[in-house]
């Protein structure tokens, strides 16, 4: 899996992320995963003739001292399509700018 990941943040760090991504993220139904959407203007061309997909997204993971940034982009809707698939270079950048604006926002020693 591609994925961009901030690694050994302690555990007080770890508690105020969680936070963090319940106040701007949606909770997956999974412990630990949290899906961000990507807004109309962030999706591919594929991903824009899909309606019936969208929202599309990619999923976000807190574990004990890490937290990973899928870039795999996926609908929320159905679990096999041609829009679903590895991020685009511009959705890329989207996702790393969220993980930086996490660690601005909290603060984290990455």
């Amino acid at each position: 899996m591609k994925q961009y990941v901030l690694d050994e943040i302690s555990r007080p760090d770890i508690s105020r992320i969680k936070t963090y991504l319940d106040e701007h993220a949606q909770p997956s139904g999974l412990e630990g995963i949290w899906w961000v959407e990507l807004s109309e203007e962030q999706l591919s061309k594929i991903q824009k003739a899909h309606p019936d997909c969208q929202p599309h997204c990619f999923a976000v993971e807190l574990g004990r001292n890490f937290v990973k940034f899928e870039f795999l982009i996926r609908s929320r809707r159905t679990m096999r399509c041609a829009c679903i698939g590895y991020a685009t270079e511009t959705q890329r950048h989207w996702i790393m700018e969220f993980a930086d604006r996490l660690a601005d926002a909290l603060e984290l020693k990455t």
